[in-house]
């Protein structure tokens, strides 16, 4: 990416991303050669009005010497003031901007997986926790590392893979758009109203059908697919988009009220690593077999927590996105989930049912998405009455 449209890049993900407000203090959390990203967004953060930026860059390759070296016993271990930090953030209402990878994709392959699984780093539980009590406006932004981009584009050598995939980012993000920031507000709202057609249908549940899928997940009686606004809205209403790109809509299952088997349409990172055919059963609610190449590293994280085996989110992607339209794997779920249909494992976003239902939604200390989507796949609407209606055929909406 040339240095202007860096430029670009680091203006969108603070005014739209983030919408970094006057007098709030910005966490940025990047592995170390995001740098120069890292720096540019500061830059534009402090010229509207941050009090403060802190970055904090989380180095992989010391994940990968501790999954080598520390004692099994370790390997959960997270430092008490990781957790107080990000408190301390919320209770500023401050603003977190996260920067993927952070561990890139296939950096631990030769770590036993389920050893690798142990270790969440840098995901913290407490971010959960923030996340549903929104008081921090937040986003998550991609940036390009040479691992990631040959694990995309094998065929290419280092410099070209780089090339190729700061290509595709370009696209996806909407920065050859003149104005890019306006071209995400009109997504933005097309997604909003794309929520707002399914909430008025008031499913119980969800059925995916497809090759290998034939999978029901409930709904809470006040799960909805859209917010107030265009976005997600913290309690100060600052309007931000918690993912650059974003191409789906979501809402919170019940997490007692999924069975049936799903097999994942694309491979899965799990902190750097790689899964691939992915296959789960769920009886009433909760992942029973897990099974797949590397799954291993899966079945460790969904053994953190009680929560951690049981569905926290379920997600829909039609096909007009960008990044689907690349026809590329990304091996990188911030890209991948909004190119595919998904559920997420673990904690579930608050914001995504009604005050009364709260208390019957998952909590866990992970959440991971994978993906479930494609052309093949349907997805049909159940209504409370038991009738069927449909609402994502061959990639396209129904409703």
């Amino acid at each position: 990416m040339d240095g202007q449209t860096l430029e670009r890049y680091a203006k969108l993900i603070v005014a739209v991303g983030a919408n970094v407000q006057a007098g709030q203090t910005v966490w940025i959390v990047a592995e170390p050669r995001a740098a120069p990203l890292v720096r540019l967004v500061a830059a534009e953060a402090y010229a509207r009005g941050a009090r403060f930026v802190d970055p904090w860059y989380f180095d992989p390759l010391i994940k990968r010497i501790r999954l080598e070296r520390a004692a099994e016993d370790t390997l959960d271990f997270v430092p008490s003031w990781y957790g107080r930090r990000l408190r301390s953030l919320g209770e500023e209402h401050g603003v977190r901007i996260s920067i993927t990878p952070q561990v890139p994709p296939g950096l631990l392959d030769g770590i036993d997986p389920e050893r690798a699984g142990r270790d969440g780093l840098p995901a913290q539980r407490e971010s959960f926790e923030v996340i549903n009590a929104r008081t921090t406006n937040w986003t998550v932004v991609p940036w390009v590392v040479p691992e990631w981009a040959r694990l995309v584009h094998p065929a290419l050598d280092n410099d070209a893979a780089v090339a190729k995939l700061w290509e595709q980012l370009v696209y996806i993000l909407r920065l050859d758009e003149e104005d890019p920031a306006a071209a995400w507000q009109a997504r933005l709202e097309e997604l909003h109203q794309a929520g707002r057609r399914i909430d008025a249908m008031r499913f119980d549940a969800l059925r995916f059908e497809g090759p290998g899928t034939d999978l029901t997940v409930g709904l809470l009686p006040t799960s909805r697919f859209s917010s107030e606004t265009p976005g997600m809205q913290t309690v100060d209403g600052i309007v931000h988009a918690p993912n650059l790109p974003t191409e789906e809509i979501s809402s919170t299952p019940d997490p007692h009220r999924v069975d049936g088997v799903v097999a994942a349409t694309k491979p899965l990172d799990v902190s750097g690593t790689v899964v691939r055919d992915l296959r789960v059963r769920f009886e009433g609610g909760r992942a029973v077999e897990i099974e797949g190449d590397g799954a291993g590293a899966l079945r460790a994280r969904v053994a953190r927590d009680e929560g951690a085996a049981r569905l926290g989110e379920v997600a829909l992607v039609d096909d007009e996105g960008r990044i689907g339209k690349t026809d590329t794997v990304f091996f990188n779920t911030l890209l991948d989930e909004n190119a595919a249909s998904h559920l997420a494992f673990g904690n579930a976003y608050a914001i995504s049912v009604g005050a009364e239902d709260r208390d019957r939604i998952n909590t866990s200390a992970i959440h991971i998405d994978f993906m479930v989507g494609s052309d093949d796949v349907g997805v049909t609407g159940v209504t409370r009455d038991g009738g069927e209606v449909p609402v994502l055929r061959g990639g396209r909406w129904q409703l």
